[in-house]
């Protein structure tokens, strides 16, 4: 995902996944080709994309963020 470079906005971006009590287990950013002082961030989440909690914290975050993009959502694993 995504951010604009102004105060509060990865806030903005990490409030649907606190808001419906989506687990983030990693979060790293990396500079993004498009201008300076703009980042990509790359997040894995606990939960599958069709989970109810899951699917609602993406919606918000895709109403939030100029970019989104999702590589893969996986079941997990039964033990």
């Amino acid at each position: 995902m995504s951010a604009p470079n102004r105060p509060g906005a990865m806030h903005e971006l990490l409030t649907p996944f606190a808001k419906n009590g989506v687990s983030m287990s990693k979060i790293e950013s990396r500079p993004a080709r498009t201008g300076q002082w703009e980042y990509l961030f790359f997040v894995d989440l606990e939960g599958h994309q069709s989970d109810a909690a899951v699917a609602r914290a993406l919606g918000e975050l895709k109403s939030a963020a100029p970019f989104v993009k999702i590589f893969g959502s996986y079941p997990m694993a039964e033990t």
